[in-house]
């Protein structure tokens, strides 16, 4: 083999080597990767306020309590619709509960001869012979500790997240410069026109997809509140910002506001209006405005971008899924540039 190929099989196996540390590091990565995301988003804003002699570390502060105070908006948005909902599912128990005895139950005994009515006795009965067996559950208790223990690493690395965000952000471009640095000198030329593309590929991708959010969470909650929906407002955010994973803000809005509509009315007529507003929204993101805003700028197929939300989200979790598209659209401009290294015919 000549020194040229052996270069090339050199870093591919570095890139390999780097893709496979990434996988073992994955279960404490999920926190920079979201950070790292975040920076990538707001450092054109941070830089736009340095240039007004605020400083770099004080822009910074400003668009973090920004994001702050959006968050804390959004909470105070949707937590009267979480509590209205949770408390019709509390007024709903003992309706079920009185459907399972007068309804479910005779139906058991009458269509296939069960008869849990009369075998309450005997069920107590059972109960009460096998209760020393219930100490077994102490066993359990590991387990749980183990649970509290992963809950207590989630929150952890939730409040991670804007400590990393801040210095990433502050540090931007002296971040770049550095690892500009670590490329080869031979091959920073052509790194540098990949990460232009990756860039202008990517600020594509978050500007066509941050229009479609906003465009179908106005449209959702305006319609909604035509519907008569009550909480059209909460609705329509939680279903409008969860567009940019397929099918996820229509499942969930769905679910949202026939549990909203219930609440506020309970018939089948408040039902419908709702459910024909998302049924018009899915085909008004699908086949409008995602096309006309985002179109083939990622250059990935349907099925592509499926297997990616669902590799992303196997090895990062939740926020392996918010960075699957972006990420997989990274990949393919590298991979692009690499076939053509490799085979310049």
């Amino acid at each position: 083999m000549n020194p040229a190929s052996n270069r090339t099989l050199l870093y591919l196996l570095v890139v390999a080597g780097g893709f496979y540390l990434l996988y073992l590091l994955s279960p404490i990565l999920t926190p920079f990767l979201l950070a790292a995301a975040l920076a990538y988003l707001f450092d054109p804003l941070v830089t736009r306020l340095a240039a007004r002699r605020i400083g770099r570390t004080w822009g910074t502060v400003l668009v973090l309590l920004g994001l702050a105070l959006s968050l804390v908006l959004l909470v105070l948005i949707l937590t009267p619709l979480f509590q209205a909902q949770a408390r019709m599912l509390m007024a709903q128990i003992p309706k079920l509960i009185e459907w399972g005895q007068v309804g479910l139950l005779p139906w058991l005994q009458t269509r296939f001869g069960i008869d849990l009515v009369g075998d309450q006795a005997e069920i107590m009965a059972w109960l009460k012979g096998h209760v020393g067996e219930l100490t077994k559950l102490t066993a359990y208790l590991p387990a749980v500790g183990n649970q509290g223990l992963a809950l207590l690493g989630w929150l952890a690395n939730l409040l991670l997240i804007p400590v990393v965000t801040f210095y990433l952000l502050r540090d931007w471009d002296h971040i770049m410069a550095g690892a500009g640095r670590l490329v080869p000198s031979a091959l920073r030329p052509k790194v540098a026109e990949i990460a232009r593309e990756i860039d202008a590929v990517l600020s594509e991708f978050a500007r066509g997809q941050l229009s479609v959010i906003v465009l179908m969470v106005l449209f959702y909650s305006l319609a909604l509140w035509l519907a008569g929906l009550d909480y059209a407002l909460a609705v329509g955010m939680v279903a409008g910002i969860l567009v940019f994973v397929p099918y996820l803000g229509v499942v969930v809005g769905v679910l949202l506001g026939t549990l909203a509509a219930l609440v506020q009315a309970g018939d089948l007529a408040t039902l419908l209006p709702v459910w024909g507003v998302f049924g018009l929204g899915q085909l008004l993101e699908g086949m409008l405005l995602t096309p006309w805003l985002v179109g083939d700028r990622v250059g990935l197929h349907p099925v592509a971008v499926i297997f990616a939300l669902m590799a992303f989200g196997q090895l990062f979790g939740f926020f392996g899924v918010l960075l699957a598209i972006p990420a997989s659209a990274a990949l393919l401009v590298a991979f692009r540039h690499l076939k053509a290294h490799l085979d310049p015919d």
